[in-house]
Formats: C-alpha cells, structure tokens, sequence
C-alpha cells in the first residue's frame, strides 16, 4: 500500500458480491439504465470488447472506434438528493462483473480527502489517492489488451472537489484540489488504467468546466415517474391489503401535486413514506392497509428538490 493512504478510502468492495445484487435488485425501475451504464464502462474500460463489436458487424475495426479509445472513463452523475445517483454508482461494479466476467474493485474516496483546509493537504490527499489505485491497476492490463480486473473510482459530493475554478471567490488551495483531480484522471487515462470514476454531485453547474468535457457520460437522475414509483411500491407493499389499484393511487399521490411541482425521490419512498406506513400499521396493532398508508402519506411529504424553498 502506499504510504499515507490510510483512510482514504471509505471502504472498498469487491464485486461480484451477493450484498451488491441484493441492493441491485432493490433499485426497481433503474435496470435499464444500469445496464446501459455498465455496457458503456465495459467498453471505455475494455476496448477488447469494441473491437470484437466491430469486426464482427464491421468487418473490422472501424476508425470511430479511435474515438471512443480516446474518451476518459469518466462518469457524472447529477441530480437532487435522493434520487439514486449514489446507490447506483455504488452497486453499478455488479453488472460490470458480471458483464465483463471479471472482479470489479469500488474505491469510495472518503470525505477526509478533502483535508482541513491547510495549505497543500487537499492536493496531496488526492495525489495519494491516485497512486495508491495507480498502484494496484498498472498491471492489471495484460500484453493482449485484456483488463485481469477493474476498478471504480467513486467520488459522491464531487462539488466540494471539482467545483469551477472560473468563481471568483475560489481559494486557492480549492484551485489546486482541482487541478489534482484532473491529473489523476487524465493520468489514469494517458496509463490506460482499467479505472472508471464517477462523479455524482446535487450541482452539475457548479463543476469545473474542463472535468465536465472530460466525461464520457453525464446521466442527471430525475425524480421517478408514475410507472417506476408503482414498480418500487407494488414491491416494497407486497403481501400487505393494498390492492394494485390502492398501490396505483398511493403512486399517484406521490408525484407532482398542485401545491408542488416536485414528486418523492426514490430515498423518500423507500426511506421514509413505507417504513413509517409500516410502523403506523405496528403501533396500532393492524395490517397496512391503504387507509393508513395515505394518513402517513398526508404527513410525510416529499424532500424539496435543491435551491427550492419552502411556500
């Protein structure tokens, strides 16, 4: 391990894992935009793949396919609080097991990364970061271009890190946080590291510019539709005396309102709105029913998207 990497990491896990394909299948309504996530890292990190791909549709492989070789493996996931972004950044390593037949390793950068604030720590806690996946990637690429194994580099609150150097207010410590970040992703790039980063931020317009020209996707997550919160609701309520058609208007009072033009995330329904329809049922000693279920809903709104005040 390199030295003074202790604790930068918050944790990291090894895919595929079964934990990980429990909190997968708990994302009712994302499947397919996991999988299109997982597809598209296979093939940033594995460019073994696209060439397979385009000689066998092709004939050979196509010079686009340069292009794509060239892009960072770079990740942004952006949207409010709650809506995911982190949970599927956090288990996304599964599919890419899965898909890629090989181990995945998630690095979460933790949030003592960011130092105290004196001169210089930031920028070395980063640079410490980077060596240290550095070090445990450079040879994971064997002669024939194949990845032995994977990494995801996940970064969640990338704000605080990779926020624009154009602000005038900016410290310059936070300048050369930035700086680093960029480094390290480019050198991961320019090493041809099997290395993905996700940035997931609540502020897309607060990153810097040239980490978002970087990035190979930038996915914002929204609130969950009609369809997908019926999805996670039918599932989360099975076995209780809601009826679909109770479900269905539980799902449709959970969306936008006249008094609010914001529905529930998935955080507020999954963390708040069914576990407290549960403990409603259990204080009173009765089934969840859909009675209960809408005097919780009339207590429980929903988390207010970020920058919108309170009427």
């Amino acid at each position: 391990m390199i030295e003074g990497t202790e604790g930068l990491f918050a944790r990291t896990e090894e895919f595929p894992n079964s934990l990980a394909q429990a909190r997968l299948a708990a994302l009712v309504g994302l499947d397919d935009l996991i999988d299109r996530l997982a597809a598209d890292a296979v093939a940033l990190l594995d460019p073994t793949t696209i060439h397979a791909w385009s000689k066998a549709v092709h004939g050979k492989v196509i010079p686009a396919v340069s292009a794509l070789e060239d892009r960072t493996p770079l990740f942004v996931f952006a949207g409010d609080v709650g809506v995911g972004k982190t949970e599927v950044a956090e288990v996304v390593g599964q599919v890419i097991a899965t898909r890629a037949d090989t181990d995945v390793t998630l690095y979460p950068l933790s949030l003592t990364a960011r130092g105290r604030g004196a001169v210089g720590e930031m920028t070395t806690l980063l640079t410490r970061a980077f060596e240290r996946i550095s070090a445990d990637f450079t040879r994971a690429r064997r002669g024939d271009g194949i990845a032995s194994s994977l990494g995801v580099l996940l970064i969640d609150e990338a704000d605080a890190l990779a926020q624009s150097r154009e602000l005038a207010q900016m410290h310059h410590e936070d300048r050369a946080g930035v700086n680093a970040l960029l480094r390290g992703i480019d050198g991961m790039r320019t090493d041809r590291l099997p290395v993905l980063t996700i940035l997931c931020t609540n502020r897309l317009d607060a990153l810097d510019p040239a980490v978002q020209r970087r990035a190979a996707a930038i996915e914002v997550f929204e609130r969950p539709t009609l369809l997908q919160r019926v999805a996670l609701l039918t599932r989360l309520l099975a076995g209780t005396k809601l009826s679909p058609a109770d479900i269905h208007a539980l799902a449709s009072a959970t969306g936008e309102a006249t008094d609010r033009l914001y529905g529930y995330t998935y955080s507020d329904l999954r963390q708040r709105l069914v576990p407290e329809i549960v403990l409603a049922a259990y204080r009173q000693g009765v089934a969840v029913d859909s009675v209960i279920a809408h005097e919780v809903l009339l207590r429980t709104p929903p988390t207010r998207p970020f920058g919108v005040t309170a009427r």
